[in-house]
């Protein structure tokens, strides 16, 4: 067997990549992840890596995709509108695909998040996308996925490829603090989607953040090292004020206008 590689980023489990597989600890949500990603497979979505079972150790074991994982901070072209058409076109393939699996709305992660009206990724962020020359081959790291409505992916999506977040962000896209390029930017997401209105969508972006702290303090107090290792490296004292953003985004006199 090739010796083990640790990835960039599994803050939440060690991932490490053994030859052409990536390898993380497995959890009770490890079976209907894979009934997922098998079923999305199985419907021709693409990029969606091949769930390969369990190691001898207990491992998840997926494919490794090649190609580029951009991390904070990105790189130039991450953020270009082509990479968020790109992803936005690659959640909508999922989430219809997805409608039509026989999943179960229990065995998750996480529990269900109401309306039920697909299986969603989860964590549709940029350090979870795969691209060979700027151009989206790969989503990875489902393990977050659960039943929920489809902004829940797009919300989060929104705020972490858009990105919603205030000016000189350390984490944001150069350029992208005015109001009215962060909606023209919504809109193009939604224009690639289909179906979806800007303002929902920035309005789950707060959802998503709001969730995003609660979960984070709650799995500290819990005994979560990971999620504790987040807060104190300042990571949601960041998302708060980025709430506190996306909350003035909607709070506009008419937010609709920007970007029209």
């Amino acid at each position: 067997m090739s010796e083990a590689e640790p990835l960039v980023g599994g803050h939440t489990a060690p991932v490490v990549r053994v030859g052409d597989t990536v390898r993380r600890v497995a959890g009770p949500w490890t079976p209907a992840v894979a009934s997922l990603m098998t079923g999305l497979r199985r419907a021709g979505v693409a990029g969606v890596p091949a769930h390969l079972g369990l190691d001898d150790d207990g491992r998840e074991v997926v494919a490794w995709v090649d190609g580029e994982v951009p991390v904070y901070p990105l790189p130039s072209w991450a953020w270009s509108d082509q990479v968020l058409l790109d992803v936005a076109r690659a959640t909508r393939a999922v989430h219809d695909a997805a409608v039509g699996l026989d999943l179960p709305r229990t065995g998750w992660r996480r529990p269900a998040v109401e309306p039920v009206e697909t299986v969603c990724h989860g964590d549709l962020a940029p350090y979870n996308a795969v691209f060979q020359d700027g151009r989206l081959v790969g989503l990875i790291d489902w393990d977050y996925a659960v039943p929920g409505p489809r902004l829940w992916d797009l919300g989060y999506l929104a705020y972490r490829f858009i990105s919603l977040t205030p000016p000189g962000h350390r984490d944001g896209r150069p350029g992208s603090g005015p109001p009215a390029e962060q909606w023209r930017r919504v809109a193009l997401l939604c224009e690639a989607y289909g179906g979806v209105e800007a303002v929902e969508v920035v309005r789950w972006a707060a959802l998503r953040l709001e969730d995003l702290i609660a979960y984070s303090y709650a799995e500290a107090a819990a005994g979560n090292a990971a999620l504790q290792y987040t807060i104190d490296q300042g990571h949601v004292r960041l998302y708060e004020g980025d709430l506190e953003w996306v909350r003035g985004l909607l709070h506009a006199d008419d937010p609709t206008r920007w970007g029209r």
